[in-house]
């Protein structure tokens, strides 16, 4: 099965052209790495895919739902974007995580506010809500205890280290269950030290057979954890193959050149 299907994407801030028809597919149980220098279109293309950037141009399907089409004429409405939106998952650079919760609330929130307004629309009665809470919080340990934290429940983000937060933040993600979850250079902003275990949840995601598309600089991780591999360049996939083709075996010098430039950092 078909997760994610991007067809001539398109994308440009003013005058400069970020994203210049990207077409790729990523299957059921995948995992797809995007490298390429800072400013090749890496994160432009992430945030069109899950809807926090509009393409100007193409086509995107998660799942077989349809989440842009730039030849659709009516508007999306509230319910149906949030249904786009629900289809992927982003974990960020930064964690993104509300400071004044705690790492349960952090992770429950954004499903509670969904079957709250459920509850509102189907008229279920109280204690039918307060089961259905119930049900997400002891949901939200499980998953909480998949990513090491599960003794940090109770504890607020300052409290917590880089890497730990960053965990929080992929166990937000993964409790709204969405088809494709998505990295944005998700090591970027931790220190050396604790990169190893965000990486090692995420190779036990990929182990789990989660469908995850990855846009990092840890060529290494990269190489080890990937199914595909893309390598951007000026807002064109330049060069895609098994890490393999990718790593062993790059074809343009231009490829070349990136991997030499990274090996020597």
């Amino acid at each position: 099965m078909t997760v994610l299907e991007v067809n001539n994407i398109h994308k440009r801030f003013g005058k400069t052209d970020v994203l210049k028809g990207i077409d790729f597919k990523i299957e059921e149980g995948e995992v797809v790495s995007v490298i390429g220098s800072s400013g090749s279109g890496k994160t432009t293309l992430l945030r069109c895919i899950t809807g926090l950037e509009s393409a100007d141009e193409g086509r995107i399907s998660v799942g077989g739902r349809v989440t842009f089409d730039s030849e659709r004429n009516e508007k999306l409405s509230r319910e149906e974007k949030r249904e786009n939106q629900l289809c992927t998952g982003l974990v960020f650079q930064s964690f993104n995580l509300f400071p004044q919760y705690t790492v349960l609330r952090n992770v429950t929130l954004a499903k509670e506010l969904l079957v709250k307004e459920e509850c509102k629309k189907n008229k279920l009665s109280r204690e039918d809500k307060k089961n259905k809470l119930a049900a997400i919080s002891t949901e939200a340990i499980k998953i909480i205890e998949s990513v090491g934290l599960r003794d940090k429940t109770e504890n607020y983000p300052c409290e917590l280290s880089g890497g730990q937060q960053q965990r929080v933040a992929i166990a937000r993600a993964l409790m709204l269950s969405p088809q494709l979850l998505c990295f944005d250079e998700p090591t970027s902003a931790l220190d050396p030290e604790i990169t190893g275990e965000v990486l090692n949840v995420i190779r036990k995601l990929a182990q789990d057979g989660k469908t995850m598309l990855i846009v990092t600089h840890e060529m290494g991780f990269a190489r080890e954890v990937s199914n595909k591999v893309i390598y951007m360049h000026e807002g064109v996939i330049a060069e895609e193959g098994t890490p393999e083709e990718i790593f062993d075996n790059p074809k343009s010098d231009r490829l070349k050149s990136f991997l030499n430039s990274t090996l020597r950092i």
